[in-house]
């Protein structure tokens, strides 16, 4: 009896010092960076989430959103999170793929997506795999989304593959894999951060940047950069991650809440960011941007050209075993929903 009297103390004693412990954890201080422009649709749902959060945990926790790239490019922000100087990020695949190498099938297979359809099909198809690998790595996915497809830019009119040989083309910085492949093509890659393309246009350091159209309206892209090539050349997909560090530390109803949240807001942006796609082209096209549509012919070179390099990117830009895994559920997607 007595050492059963022990054992209860001991458990109640435990018991307190945990329920002490709870009480006296401190506010999550969320961090995150993103290259969002300020004030945009993606930097607006992201304080909204915020917002939702920050009721949930009640304790005084705080999100502070790093818009416009100021913590640096997205492997710099990848980098900062791994440090634990942010704790979050909202990331297009160039920073994703530096946590998780498989993400980057999503995006870095030019024209092998033709449809929003077959961008949701695949990713969802290849969602849960991916999620566990993040979580294994230390960072829980809260959702994904995407902002466009990808056209290109450039001070000259142009619309074979052939006519950008002769420009100077940006490509991401940290992408060396990227650049040799160019090079090997026959293009002239200028390795750049986000935030120095605009004077690189302006200055004619660059010629072209591939770009989506809401970014390039946002970042002023079509002023130096009048003539786009209206062809889906890749879509930019992206996802908001939080470190299990500072996961860990929320409350089980701030991280209910956040998730919701974060469903919603993610939801919201895949759906405002394909219309404004759109809506962006007629903005600039009213400040005097020339659009150029690939006939037949020529999209049909662009999707040879495409396939020449697919081999060079399987394997080095993309893991092999993703990159057969996206073409099998493309061929089973169109084999289910034939045109």
């Amino acid at each position: 009896m007595l050492r059963f009297s022990r054992s209860a103390a001991t458990l109640f004693v435990l018991f307190l010092l945990l329920a002490a412990q709870a009480a006296q954890a401190a506010p999550v201080k969320l961090r995150l960076g993103t290259l969002v422009p300020k004030n945009s649709l993606y930097h607006r749902a992201l304080l909204e989430m915020g917002e939702t959060w920050k009721k949930a945990q009640n304790d005084g926790s705080t999100l502070t959103v790093y818009a416009d790239g100021s913590q640096g490019g997205e492997i710099d922000t990848a980098k900062r999170m791994r440090i634990g100087q942010l704790n979050a990020g909202l990331l297009s695949i160039v920073g994703l793929r530096e946590i998780e190498p498989s993400v980057s099938a999503l995006q870095n297979m030019p024209l092998m997506f033709r449809s929003w359809e077959e961008v949701d099909y695949v990713r969802e198809k290849m969602r849960p795999a991916m999620e566990q690998k993040f979580l294994d790595k230390g960072y829980v996915v809260l959702f994904w989304g995407d902002a466009g497809w990808v056209r290109f830019f450039s001070r000259e009119a142009a619309s074979r593959p052939e006519d950008y040989k002769r420009m100077k083309m940006f490509t991401w910085a940290g992408e060396p894999e990227q650049m040799e492949i160019m090079k090997a093509m026959g293009y002239h890659p200028v390795s750049l951060e986000t935030s120095d393309v605009l004077p690189a246009l302006q200055t004619g350091l660059i010629n072209v940047v591939p770009a989506t159209p809401y970014y390039a309206l946002a970042a002023q892209f079509s002023s130096p950069a009048p003539y786009m090539l209206d062809i889906n050349w890749a879509p930019i997909v992206g996802a908001l991650v939080v470190t299990r560090k500072a996961w860990d530390a929320m409350s089980p109803a701030g991280q209910e809440a956040l998730r919701a949240a974060a469903a919603k807001s993610g939801a919201e942006m895949r759906a405002k960011a394909r219309v404004e796609d759109g809506e962006a082209i007629a903005a600039m096209q009213k400040r005097g941007l020339q659009v150029a549509r690939p006939t037949p012919a020529q999209e049909a070179e662009w999707r040879k050209f495409a396939e020449g390099i697919y081999p060079k990117i399987r394997g080095t830009m993309v893991p092999a075993e993703t990159f057969d895994e996206v073409k099998r559920l493309l061929a089973e997607y169109r084999a289910a929903n034939p045109k």
